[in-house]
């Protein structure tokens, strides 16, 4: 990790607290110690420690800190569009302790010596734990595999080829075939390049009515049914990234029925907003995948609250300004998302759509699982990695108050519920609304 107690050896003490435990599923009303990094106590043995500091949970849930599986952390890169140090602070203002950053950096994250680059810029100016992510092909370019030996021992934890298609099936086989052998596992985002060629939106009423070229499900689909076919076949462990459609989820239920090591995962938006997000030509929503149909909507509420799919990803892409402000095909696509993950997930759940433990569960364990990282629990001599939230009160984000570089946040100018309070990353405190409560930045 990039951080240790050492750098924050106080003993705290957090009271009042509704613990949700994911491992567990188990919820209690106890107090923790955290001491060294860890968690050091829980209950009445916590309550009779002497400590340094007392934090209050009245009204709030502690739960595991949150671990993303997919963002662009936009470093090493011009800065024009963000830095390790914005956009990891927006993280831990968001709840995250731990963030998979995207091979798409600049350059491409396709050898040990960027990934060292990586590790090494976040370990400077990360305040939680970065966990690269390699380029499945050279230059993402989806032809010649990238030395994934080499990039898995420089401490890429999965491959990806971030949201860029490989060239054919033979590269994919040949992709596929390396990394069983040498145990790594491979993070994909099915897509049909051919079938998905010149599209900005999903393939339905809203692209007939604006003249968009379309994407259609079968774009997702019959990448889905191959990867999941040569995945049979050379026995890799396969996470789909980023679904967006009703029967790719379905086809992943399928698959995992059967027994495949294959896992799945849905960006936040893609539970939140349909295609008529772009009803108004809004570039925000230009997104790949797009948004898709009311029915996909659900579909993909319901795979994350059955554990069809384990995880919820921010996907997050801060851009600049120029980025997003042009006519709709020259966009680029992707949103501002990671400080508001869990609100949006909050949303959900106010509406009876999403389960609360469901939520929780794909921004803790599920992701965790993906990766085959310690499972993240509320448990003495845990990890002290923490996010503390009060999922009633309401924050507003806005161009003053995001931490992100890049502004272009699905919401803006309302109100959101959910506000974490602290977050702490290895015992450490990396986000505290109490520090600034102008804009609840709080990093120590």
């Amino acid at each position: 990790m990039s951080l240790t107690w050492a750098r924050n050896p106080e003993r705290v003490r957090i009271e009042g607290a509704t613990l949700v435990d994911p491992a567990s599923g188990q919820q209690t009303d106890r107090s923790v110690l955290i001491d060294r990094g860890r968690v050091a106590a829980l209950g009445t043995p916590a309550d009779e420690s002497p400590v340094d500091r007392v934090v209050s949970g009245h009204g709030c849930l502690l739960t595991p800190g949150l671990t993303d599986l997919y963002a662009s952390l936009r470093e090493p890169g011009d800065g024009q569009k963000g830095s390790m140090a914005s956009e990891a602070r927006a993280a831990a203002r968001g709840g995250f302790t731990t963030v998979c950053t995207a091979p798409d950096s600049s350059p491409v994250n396709d050898s040990g010596a960027i990934t060292s680059l990586i590790r090494d810029l976040a370990a400077r100016h990360s305040p939680i734990q970065v966990l690269p992510l390699g380029a499945a092909t050279r230059e993402l370019a989806g032809e010649r595999l990238s030395d994934m030996v080499g990039l898995t021992g420089s401490g890429c934890v999965a491959l990806s080829n971030g949201g860029e298609p490989l060239a054919n099936a033979r590269v994919l086989r040949r992709c596929m075939a390396y990394a069983r052998t040498f145990g790594i596992t491979l993070m994909l985002q099915p897509e049909n390049a051919t079938l998905a060629a010149g599209g900005f939106a999903h393939d339905g009423r809203i692209t007939a009515r604006l003249g968009l070229v379309g994407v259609p499900e079968v774009a997702e689909t019959a990448a889905v049914a191959e990867m999941v076919l040569l995945a049979e076949e050379t026995g890799v462990r396969l996470h789909l990234s980023q679904l967006s459609t009703a029967r790719g989820v379905a086809m992943l239920r399928e698959a995992r029925d059967r027994g495949l090591a294959v896992t799945g995962d849905v960006a936040i938006h893609h539970l939140c907003f349909t295609e008529e997000a772009l009803g108004g030509f809004d570039s925000r929503f230009h997104l790949r995948p797009p948004l898709r149909s009311e029915r996909d909507r659900q579909a993909l509420l319901a795979g994350v609250n059955d554990g069809t799919l384990s995880a919820i990803v921010s996907q997050h892409q801060p851009h600049d300004d120029a980025a997003k402000r042009a006519p709709l095909a020259e966009t680029a696509p992707g949103l501002s998302t990671i400080e508001s993950v869990l609100s949006l997930g909050l949303e959900r759940v106010a509406a009876g759509e999403l389960e609360q433990s469901a939520l929780i569960r794909a921004l803790t364990v599920g992701p965790a699982a993906v990766l085959d990282l310690p499972e993240p629990a509320l448990v003495e001599g845990a990890h002290a990695d923490l996010c503390l939230f009060d999922p009633a009160a309401e924050w507003h984000p806005s161009a003053d108050t995001l931490l992100s570089t890049g502004k272009n946040a699905p919401v803006m100018d309302r109100s959101l519920p959910g506000v974490v309070h602290q977050t702490w990353c290895g015992g450490h405190p990396v986000h505290s609304t109490g520090d600034n409560a102008g804009n609840g930045s709080g990093l120590t």
